[in-house]
């Protein structure tokens, strides 16, 4: 099941990491709904969320945590969304968004296209409150 997110894992993708350890990756999303959106994957590949193992599931929110608190400090928000879709690519992962509203998380809304030093900017600005 080789994916997007399993060439970003390994390294053939680059990405604008947010945040890794040995089982975890959290990275920007590249077409965002909005700025902050970062999505959360674990480097085990599993496509639907709930066939990775309990402890993968419950170390999950818990690495994702922290980096929901950066989100909301660097942009600030009512509070830091989460989806779990699992449609667009065949790899569990958990969008964390920046919402006001409930429509901020949306996701038939047209995404954003942001430009590399943007993408960049954004992710300096997450990293800062790590």
């Amino acid at each position: 099941m080789s994916s997007v997110f399993s060439k970003i894992v390994t390294g053939e993708i680059p990405s604008f990491k947010i945040a890794e350890d040995d089982k975890f990756l959290a990275f920007l999303d590249i077409e965002p709904l909005r700025d902050g959106h970062v999505l959360v994957i674990p480097k085990q590949e599993v496509d639907f969320i709930f066939d990775a193992p309990d402890d993968t599931l419950k170390d999950w929110l818990v690495f994702a945590k922290p980096v929901a608190a950066a989100i909301k400090k660097a942009f600030p928000c009512t509070k830091v969304g989460v989806s779990v879709i699992g449609l667009e690519v065949p790899y569990a992962h958990m969008h964390l968004v920046p919402i006001n509203s409930a429509n901020d998380l949306n996701f038939t809304q047209p995404k954003m296209n942001p430009s590399q030093d943007h993408l960049k900017e954004v992710q300096l600005k997450i990293v800062k409150f790590l």
